[in-house]
């Protein structure tokens, strides 16, 4: 991939990105009155983010990579949002239980 058909591809994801959230602002407000809907736009960053997570955990390119010192970290830090501790501090905690694990 050249860079200009790297950065023709990064601008039309953000167009099409941003066309989609148009789109969303002209659903009639009716649609999003039904409250299963409304859940299940309210859960919809959550299962976007949470799958991000996995893939980004487990795969290494086009194969699953089980690095368990990542995997630990990831794990520390679902504890440490569990017990609602702020981002920062969940990010510093699981980058630090992984880079422990990769000294040892």
């Amino acid at each position: 991939m050249t860079g200009t058909s790297g950065w023709t591809i990064v601008l039309l994801s953000a167009a099409g990105c941003y066309a989609l959230k148009l789109a969303g602002y002209a659903m009639p407000q009716r649609w999003f009155d039904h409250p299963r809907l409304r859940r299940l736009i309210e859960l919809m960053p959550v299962a976007l983010l949470a799958a991000l997570i996995v893939v980004e955990a487990v795969a290494g390119g086009r194969h699953y990579d089980w690095d368990a010192a990542r995997l630990a970290g990831v794990a520390v830090g679902a504890v440490a949002v569990w017990r609602r501790a702020p981002f920062i501090v969940v990010v510093v905690v699981a980058a630090a239980t992984a880079a422990l694990l990769r000294q040892l």
